[in-house]
């Protein structure tokens, strides 16, 4: 008979939970970071079952994986490498069985083997929806990327490929693909690895500052694509008060994605692909994308109130268009 959080109580989950953080850690109410002359960024994430995650499709190392690596997307995407700590806060329904607690911390800390950080704390508490709350700390250092910092001239820089979590949500739930065009298993499997196991762009963050002309300033505008790429860019000109010029043959695809085009909407609003979306200088801009072979410019900005067009000035209706909500 598995064991439940129940039949645990807060005490003994708490004492089980100590294992995966330093000793004494979460003796306190608060974790205490002791830093010298660091300046940190903090960020915080709900995930909801049922709205973020689903067992039906993703075990609980997967989910606990997908919990940290998004936090770490929301930090390098403004410019951290350095990832600190993490804290944890849990909403369980009491019949959840421990082993899959237990199986959600592991996920995490696979995660964190991957790109850093430990978990310093957190909380728990009962209701009838899992809920999982993440609140990531990493340390600030240049570029800063703003979404509000991007100019005209500045050229659009992606950099990886994007659809591939939308269409791993797909494969997984059986939902019909957008057309009968027959995908390859090596996409298929990219796809739900996408979905399952998403991965920061971190490298991309290491050569944007390792390439940038000595003679710049470390002005930068990026976000990431959690939210789909047109989101991504829509907020960058949202903040910035400017426009975006995309062309339609920059858009990065998959070697093996269709060529259809009822799929582009996936590449355009699938979200949850988490590539770094950054408006840069134009010598720096060319500088990244020879150093980053997954690195493509795909638009510039320029002036006018907020908004994005096709290179032929056709306007990109993203309201209507967009797949990805949160509510």
């Amino acid at each position: 008979m598995k064991t439940t959080i129940k039949d645990l109580g807060e005490i003994e989950l708490l004492n089980r939970l100590k294992r995966f953080m330093r000793c004494r850690q979460i003796d306190d109410d608060l974790a205490e970071i002791n830093t010298i002359n660091k300046n940190l960024l903090i960020n915080t994430d709900l995930l909801v079952e049922k709205i973020h995650f689903s067992e039906k499709i993703s075990n609980a190392k997967d989910i606990g994986w997908k919990c940290i690596t998004t936090n770490i997307s929301d930090l390098i995407c403004s410019g951290s490498e350095n990832i600190i700590s993490f804290t944890v806060g849990l909403v369980l329904p009491p019949s959840t069985h421990w082993e899959w607690v237990e199986n959600l911390y592991e996920g995490m800390c696979e995660a964190m083997d991957e790109f850093g950080g430990e978990i310093i704390g957190g909380d728990c508490s009962c209701g009838e929806t899992k809920i999982i709350s993440i609140t990531a700390i990493g340390e600030m250092k240049p570029p800063r990327l703003h979404r509000g910092s991007a100019l005209p001239g500045d050229y659009i820089v992606s950099t990886g490929y994007h659809g591939l979590s939308r269409l791993g949500l797909a494969l997984l739930t059986s939902e019909q693909l957008p057309s009968n065009v027959e995908i390859s298993r090596e996409l298929a499997n990219r796809a739900i690895s996408a979905h399952k196991r998403p991965y920061p762009a971190k490298k991309a963050l290491q050569a944007l500052i390792e390439c940038k002309p000595e003679s710049m300033n470390w002005r930068a505008a990026g976000t990431d694509s959690s939210d789909g790429l047109l989101e991504a860019i829509r907020g960058i000109c949202q903040s910035s008060n400017c426009q975006a010029v995309l062309s339609k043959t920059s858009i990065l695809k998959d070697p093996d994605w269709p060529e259809d085009s009822k799929w582009d909407e996936w590449i355009l609003n699938g979200g949850e692909d988490y590539e770094l979306i950054l408006s840069i200088p134009k010598e720096w801009a060319e500088a990244l994308s020879k150093k980053l072979r997954s690195a493509k410019i795909i638009g510039f900005i320029k002036e006018g109130k907020p908004n994005i067009f096709w290179e032929n000035l056709e306007a990109i209706n993203i309201a209507q268009s967009s797949l990805f909500q949160h509510f």
